[in-house]
């Protein structure tokens, strides 16, 4: 038995393909706030919003240590947003975004309870609900 408990989680790393694509579809499409920073004297790149991050990993160049079978396209993130999810369906439309899922919001359940969700992918083909 664990003597202690997770609270929540800080940051998850993404092992891209091409690290300003992915900048550019979490900012432009997700509202994310890009920042560079410095760690162990190399420069590294993450994604912030809220209280989190995803930092970015570009594949074949990957920092240790990191996950033992790292590629792009292997994550399945849901994000939550104050935003009106049939807006997002819109704006993501207008965008050109393919809309998985028939093209439409659909319910599911998530960690909090019911969602209303609308899925996509990222540059990386990961699934973005």
């Amino acid at each position: 038995m664990a003597s202690f408990a997770v609270k929540a989680i800080d940051h998850v790393v993404l092992t891209v393909k091409s690290i300003p694509k992915t900048v550019d579809f979490y900012t432009t499409r997700l509202g994310m706030r890009h920042e560079v920073f410095t760690s162990k004297g190399s420069e590294r790149h993450a994604l912030i919003f809220g209280r989190q991050k995803l930092n970015l990993h570009q594949s074949g160049a990957e920092f240790e240590p990191k996950a033992g079978k790292v590629q792009p396209g292997s994550e399945d993130l849901c994000f939550i947003t104050d935003h009106p999810v049939d807006e997002v369906l819109k704006i993501w439309q207008s965008a050109g975004i393919e809309i998985l899922e028939g093209g439409k919001v659909v319910d599911r359940t998530g960690a909090a309870g019911k969602l209303r969700s609308v899925y996509c992918r990222d540059p990386d083909e990961n699934l973005i609900e």
